[in-house]
């Protein structure tokens, strides 16, 4: 049976679609072959990528019956390619099951206690200003500065952050715009930002992985734990006791945990990205989980291209959503939360006395005084 060619009215091309899923249930049933035009393009983007026959050109869709047995509707339940034999990664799945598991979870609980989790970390800064204050300088500004961080240093600080906070909001605009945005906005309005928005957060997400490798690169060496960091911990940072200022190098023990979460979790998010902007073309879980059960687990290692998808988006969200909640801290501390922090890396130059009272080990080695004792303070000239 063939469909030839035909006009561009829009009702023709519908009848002509529906003639055409008919021939292949009837192809399904009886077994068979079936030529379609190839504007019909009843094969999905995916296999399209595969497979672009010329304009005008038909296309075969060889489909061989199966019995129909248990085992065979079972395997077609879970999205595997029983029928359709022209090429593709995911040509073919008639039923996937687990798509209702990935839409229930994702706007289930992973919306529910994503947006409980913003909640809670506002909230609790909220609190904590209220109770705690901002932390001043507590010996005041002595009017002179020190150079904290050069200019490739903020560069790569700044690309990070400003692709990161564009990559926040269209990435929280894809999961709950629909219940705040639109009523806001309208639904025409909030179209043409998603869009927009989705460019932006496909293409800036480029910038936001090279942020995150020159971050590496300049501050990995400056980061590794010392015997300090241990001391910083226990005192919480001084960040709970006015006058309290544990010894700190150039980055302090809080500044290190947030300096491996942004790599590690960078690294982890571009990668579950790019999985994304090319869908079927990885197999992440099924590798992570095959190198997982060497230790004795027993995770699934023949999951279906669709189920990689749907997997890499929950984690691409669930990854998100925290590195925001740690961001939010990180960008209050570095304004309101703390006097003449955000000097740093906005002209790369702090005060002499708040680099003493924070970072005083660092203020040492920049002044070249004496090597620091045990707690942190400075030896007695000899």
């Amino acid at each position: 049976m063939r469909l030839e060619g035909g006009g561009i009215m829009i009702t023709w091309l519908r009848l002509r679609l529906w003639l055409g899923a008919a021939l292949l249930v009837a192809a399904v049933l009886y077994g068979g072959e079936v030529a379609l035009p190839a504007s019909l393009s009843l094969v999905t983007e995916a296999a399209a990528q595969d497979v672009r026959p010329p304009e005008g050109a038909t296309l075969s869709v060889v489909i061989t019956p199966q019995p129909s047995d248990s085992d065979s509707w079972r395997e077609m339940r879970r999205g595997r390619n029983l029928f359709v034999t022209i090429p593709g990664p995911n040509v073919g799945v008639a039923i996937q099951s687990e798509g209702e598991d990935w839409r229930s979870i994702r706007n289930g609980p992973l919306s529910f206690y994503g947006g409980w989790l913003l909640f809670v970390i506002i909230l609790l800064l909220a609190v904590f200003f209220v109770l705690r204050g901002r932390i001043p300088v507590d010996a005041g500004f002595s009017g002179k500065t020190v150079e904290r961080f050069n200019g490739i240093e903020r560069f790569a600080h700044w690309l990070t952050a400003t692709t990161f906070v564009v990559l926040a909001l269209t990435g929280l605009n894809i999961l709950y715009g629909r219940y705040f945005l639109i009523p806001l906005l309208g639904a025409d309005l909030f179209s043409t930002l998603t869009v927009a928005g989705k460019y932006a957060h496909n293409f800036l997400a480029f910038g936001f992985m090279l942020g995150v490798v020159l971050v590496f690169v300049l501050w990995v060496r400056q980061n590794l734990p010392n015997k300090y960091d241990f001391i910083w911990m226990i005192k919480g940072g001084g960040m709970f006791s006015k006058g309290v200022h544990p010894p700190a190098k150039k980055f302090n023990a809080g500044q290190k945990i947030l300096f491996w979460i942004v790599v590690l979790g960078g690294v982890s998010i571009s990668v579950s990205g790019v999985a994304l902007l090319f869908p079927f073309q990885f197999a992440l879980f099924s590798e992570t989980n095959a190198l997982v059960n060497i230790f004795g687990f027993d995770l699934p290692t023949d999951l279906t291209p669709l189920q990689e998808v749907q997997l890499t988006q929950v984690w691409h969200a669930i990854v998100g959503l925290l590195f925001i909640v740690v961001i939010i801290a990180h960008i209050y501390i570095g304004t309101v939360g703390m006097e003449g922090a955000f000097d740093a890396m906005g002209t790369g130059r702090v005060d002499e006395n708040w680099a003493r009272e924070h970072h005083n080990l660092w203020m040492a080695e920049v002044e070249g005084g004496p090597a620091p004792g045990a707690d942190g303070k400075a030896q007695p000239a000899e």
